[in-house]
């Protein structure tokens, strides 16, 4: 019966549960329209997307109508238009201002080691990425720090520090209660220490956020992989 429940994860809506009480969103839209595009908003889209708390959300947009000043960007639901914002530092600066009290160069620097983690764990050097992560994470940047977490579990799975990964992944959640890919880690977590029901109770918050992971290959793969050791456990009992 748990098999059977686990493969219709796959093709059918889950049933309607209590989501995780996420915070009230807000949202900064970065115009990639061409004039703006050629200025360097691609830059502060990454830039924004990197240092946002998690009640910010940063998406692209068309045209604002103010192609001499760009890039520009406008910040919702206010309607508040805000030019000039090429280079990450100016961004940060913005994203102080506008959601956060904070030193912003601590926060680039901290997105910065990110990205080098992020470097570091493509290459499979995992204890280098740990280390670069736990620096950001003691810089206290004011936002982004639940995506640090994150990614810091991803790495600890990889070392084998299967606690350490939870608690990672359950620092984030704290951080970021809606953050889908935080109760992913939580879940391959759960399922290095053969935890299996909180794997699968991880799984379907995940997808009861973000329905669309359905489709993703690598959640069909943890399914299939949580299914086999399920099927596992009930033929050794």
């Amino acid at each position: 019966m748990k098999s059977h429940t686990l493969t219709l994860l796959l093709i059918s809506p889950p049933p309607k549960r209590c989501r995780p009480k996420a915070q009230q969103l807000q949202e900064i839209r970065v115009c990639t329209n061409r004039t703006c595009r050629r200025q360097g908003s691609f830059q502060t889209l990454e830039t924004l997307s990197g240092l946002a708390p998690p009640n910010v959300a940063i998406k692209s947009c068309g045209c604002l109508g103010r192609c001499g000043g760009g890039p520009n960007l406008v910040v919702l639901p206010d309607g508040l238009i805000v030019s000039h914002c090429g280079t990450a530092a100016r961004a940060a600066e913005v994203m102080v201002s506008l959601f956060a009290d904070g030193d912003s160069k601590t926060s680039l620097d901290a997105l910065a080691l990110r990205k080098r983690a992020d470097i570091e764990f493509e290459k499979r050097n995992f204890t280098d990425a740990e280390l670069l992560l736990s620096q950001a994470i003691d810089l206290k940047p004011f936002g982004g720090i639940h995506v640090t977490f994150k990614c810091r579990s991803f790495v600890r799975l990889e070392l084998g520090n299967y606690y350490g990964a939870l608690e990672d992944a359950r620092e984030a959640l704290t951080l970021a209660p809606g953050y889908s890919e935080a109760y992913i880690c939580q879940g391959d977590a759960f399922l290095a220490l053969q935890q299996l029901d909180s794997a699968e109770q991880s799984y379907l918050a995940s997808l009861d956020i973000d329905p669309s992971i359905r489709h993703s290959k690598s959640f069909k793969a943890r399914i299939t992989k949580l299914q086999e050791k399920l099927a596992a456990a009930n033929t050794s009992s």
